[in-house]
């Protein structure tokens, strides 16, 4: 496997942990309604217990199938739960860290933000699963720049299937 195709199968749990709360909706909001000191929700409607563990579990499956499909990469079945485990958790965080930031300026649920949707999950993702298994700065470099276009995509995607009511 060559370093840039690495470098996207080590990313994909987080990938799809970001991607597929939408999926799972839910209806019982993370803050359960309430607002922060500013007055604003503190997340809003759109990050729910459902989806967060939903996009969880899926990360964390993606990384199970993942191991099945080519277990040297990982090393062993333990690293390859906990990456995903790290992976998925921290996209799922960096997406709330952008949902409280976006709340904090004024920005309403689904509005685009540009930057913060599209690297906040990849960076979080990346830090939680540092201490488990890194890849290279270059490999970094890469997902920095493509992750932008894969996001834009999904959401397309999810937009056309009726999973989103906007396409960003």
């Amino acid at each position: 496997m060559n370093e840039l195709a690495e470098a996207l199968w080590y990313i994909l749990p987080a990938y799809f942990a970001n991607a597929s709360p939408v999926i799972f909706k839910g209806k019982t909001p993370m803050d359960f309604g309430k607002k922060f000191i500013d007055g604003r929700r503190i997340l809003g409607d759109g990050k729910t217990w459902r989806g967060f563990f939903g996009g969880l579990f899926t990360g964390i499956l993606i990384g199970i199938i993942q191991y099945q499909i080519k277990p040297d990469f990982y090393g062993s079945f333990s690293v390859a739960l906990k990456l995903s485990f790290a992976l998925s958790l921290g996209a799922l965080l960096g997406d709330l860290i952008g949902s409280f930031v976006k709340r904090r300026i004024g920005m309403e649920r689904g509005y685009p933000a540009v930057g913060l949707d599209q690297w906040g999950f990849l960076i979080s993702a990346l830090i939680l699963a540092y201490p488990i298994k890194t890849i290279t700065t270059g490999q970094v470099l890469f997902l920095l720049v493509v992750t932008p276009f894969i996001h834009w995509g999904a959401n397309v995607l999810a937009y056309k299937l009726k999973w989103k009511s906007v396409p960003w």
